[in-house]
C-alpha cells in the first residue's frame, strides 16, 4: 500500500457510488435502451476493480456479501429457468412472455421473462469477472 493514494482514496468514495447507480440504470433501461444485463454487470465490476485499485483486494473481499463464483453459477440457473418457461408453454426455447398483475404500489404492471433472463446475464457477468479480478489479484 503507497501513502500518495489519499487522493484516489478520496475520489473512489464518491465515484464508486456514481459508477453503481449507473450500473444499475444501465440495467433497467437496457431493454428499450442501449443496456441491459451484461452493460449493466461490467460497469457494476469497474466500481469493485476501483476498490481494488484504490485500497486493496481484501477490502473487495470483505465488502462482497456473496461468493463470486456461485453468484455466477446461480445466474446461469436463471437464465436456464427463464428461457425454459417457454417450453413448458409449447412454445420454442427462449421465447420471452409476459404476465401482468396487480401490485399495490405499481398497479396494472407486467412482469418479463426477458427480465429475469437479463438478471441471470447481470449476475453472470459480475461473478465471472469478479472471479477473474480476485484471482488475478490474487496470484500477485
Amino acid at each position: 500500500m503507497k501513502n500518495n493514494d489519499v487522493l484516489l482514496r478520496m475520489a473512489s468514495q464518491i465515484i464508486v457510488f456514481i459508477i453503481l447507480i449507473f450500473g444499475a440504470d444501465s440495467f433497467f433501461s437496457g431493454h428499450n435502451l442501449p443496456g441491459g444485463g451484461f452493460i449493466g454487470g461490467l460497469i457494476i465490476v469497474s466500481a469493485f476493480a476501483l476498490l481494488a485499485i484504490a485500497y486493496d483486494l481484501n477490502l473487495v473481499k470483505r465488502i462482497l456479501p456473496f461468493n463470486p463464483l456461485r453468484l455466477a453459477g446461480s445466474g446461469l440457473l436463471i437464465i436456464l429457468i427463464s428461457s425454459s418457461i417457454s417450453l413448458f408453454k409449447g412454445q420454442s426455447f427462449l421465447t420471452h412472455s409476459s404476465v401482468y398483475v396487480d401490485l399495490p404500489l405499481f398497479g396494472h404492471t407486467g412482469l418479463y421473462t426477458s427480465t429475469l433472463f437479463d438478471i441471470g446475464v447481470l449476475m453472470v457477468v459480475l461473478g465471472a469477472i469478479l472471479t477473474i479480478i480476485l484471482a488475478i489479484g490474487e496470484s500477485d
